[in-house]
């Protein structure tokens, strides 16, 4: 799956991306969505389109009414607008545009932007202008200076409540370890359930989602009082590092205060680079639905993550297309790991030149290792695998690195068997999607390029590239991309 482009240029002088049909599905917020984008992905129901040099395309779509919807998108961004009443981002009108860009360029010409094209751009430009002051809006519509002083007080007033929060869990973990964890049995779901609540009051959301957890345990199978007490050792240690933070190096206090719930700001210079979105997938949390995009840095090498929320049955409002490289500035979280960043500027999308540079399965754990130094209650990590190829297990499937090199690693080891010396578990979260059979297909037999996170659970892949053409010097030209999620 490849961008390509039209020959338009950017205003930085970079080539204007056209996505692909499957990375345009890929931004649909839900089924329903991609299935009705698919109809209107023709020509028939179209009139008025056109596009700029600046990444923008728009178009009147024919709908039920007797006046068409006019649709716009900013591929630079992305950004959608659209007349129709729905509340998806984006919407199906949005989607057919894009798959009727992807399908050719006969239906777009180099035109200037009708008036209420030119419009929409120029407010969005204007907002994108004004953006990341560090003033406050007052009631007038004028900005402010922000009181500093207050806000600290907030922030004391909720440190002491989730103080109060973390000092009653410890004494009811207590509590638990005296009674024994075979009382959690019969205690039930609303033992956690009741705790939680009690979290929340606290205002420490992140030891409240914790309790929950715990909760789930004891019905996990086979095993579950070991999981349960090294899930309450987490829980204990995060305790106990939150009541003695201030003796903490900063980058763990940050990230600390980041697993406790605290919000927490995006600070620092910002970092400039053409960043490759290697991922994007949703998940649900009780009415909110967390959006992941996974990005590469083609010149820092930094890996960085950008979340997004949804609320009232609403996904969220970014959207990245898989395998395209976007110009854009990205400020980091505070924290030891600092994978999260903030999308700030963004310069233009240009077409991937293949996938990122990976290491190999059985230098992997070593990676997570170094990461959990940093972040004690981290549960996976993000690695891209290069030249590996998913074979079946007693247990499910494993992504093992490639003949030549497994031995060349069981010659370094002294191990006997290669293959499984050099292998890592699919998380079974991964087993019971399509996505494990799109990598297999992909594959056939032969090493591949992975990109997912790596865990205690196992390796949970979220996109593969296909080998492409080899090249003289033993490498590959890097091919398509594949979603894996």
């Amino acid at each position: 799956m490849q961008l390509s482009h039209g020959g338009e240029t950017s205003p930085t002088g970079a080539p204007v991306a056209r996505w692909s049909a499957e990375q345009v599905l890929a931004l649909a917020p839900d089924a329903a969505s991609r299935k009705a984008g698919t109809r209107l992905g023709a020509a028939g129901p179209w009139s008025g389109t056109g596009c700029d040099a600046t990444g923008a395309i728009w178009g009147l779509c024919m709908g039920s009414g007797s006046t068409p919807y006019r649709t716009i998108v900013d591929t630079t961004g992305p950004a959608y607008a659209c007349s129709c009443p729905s509340r998806k981002f984006p919407c199906k009108h949005a989607l057919g545009l894009l798959l009727l860009r992807a399908s050719g360029d006969a239906a777009f010409r180099p035109a200037e932007p009708a008036d209420w094209v030119a419009e929409w751009l120029a407010g969005r430009r204007a907002r994108a202008a004004q953006k990341g002051g560090s003033s406050a809006v007052s009631g007038d519509g004028t900005r402010g200076p922000v009181d500093t002083d207050a806000a600290r007080r907030r922030a004391e007033r909720r440190a002491e409540r989730v103080t109060g929060g973390a000092q009653e869990l410890e004494r009811r973990l207590g509590d638990l370890l005296r009674g024994g964890l075979a009382a959690t049995d019969r205690a039930g779901y609303g033992l956690w359930e009741e705790t939680a609540a009690r979290m929340v009051d606290a205002q420490a959301p992140g030891l409240a989602a914790r309790v929950r957890e715990l909760g789930s345990i004891t019905g996990s199978g086979s095993g579950w009082p070991v999981r349960l007490l090294e899930e309450c050792g987490l829980l204990h240690l995060l305790d106990t590092a939150w009541l003695g933070r201030d003796r903490l190096p900063d980058p763990l206090a940050a990230t600390v205060r980041t697993r406790m719930g605290l919000p927490m700001s995006a600070e620092g210079p910002p970092v400039r680079d053409h960043w490759l979105v290697l991922a994007q997938y949703d998940t649900p949390d009780g009415k909110i639905v967390t959006r992941r995009i996974w990005l590469y840095g083609r010149e820092s090498g930094r890996t960085a993550l950008l979340l997004s929320f949804g609320a009232a049955g609403r996904s969220p409002d970014r959207a990245l297309p898989v395998g395209a490289t976007i110009d854009a500035e990205l400020t980091p979280y505070p924290g030891g790991a600092q994978l999260r960043a903030e999308l700030g500027e963004q310069f233009g999308t240009t077409a991937t030149a293949g996938p990122p540079p990976g290491i190999a399965a059985a230098a992997a754990p070593a990676v997570y290792g170094n990461a959990l130094r940093e972040d004690p209650w981290l549960d996976a990590w993000p690695v891209t695998l290069r030249d590996v190829i998913p074979v079946p297990s007693k247990d499910g499937w494993q992504v093992a690195d490639s003949p030549a090199d497994a031995h060349a690693d069981s010659l370094a080891n002294g191990h006997a068997d290669a293959r499984t010396a050099s292998a890592l578990p699919i998380a079974p979260a991964a087993l019971s999607r399509p996505g494990l059979w799109k990598l297999v297909a992909l594959s056939g037999g032969g090493p591949v390029t992975v990109f997912g996170e790596l865990g205690h659970r196992g390796f949970d892949p979220f996109a593969a590239w296909d080998p492409g053409e080899r090249e003289e010097g033993g490498g590959t030209t890097g091919g398509s991309v594949v979603q894996l999620v």
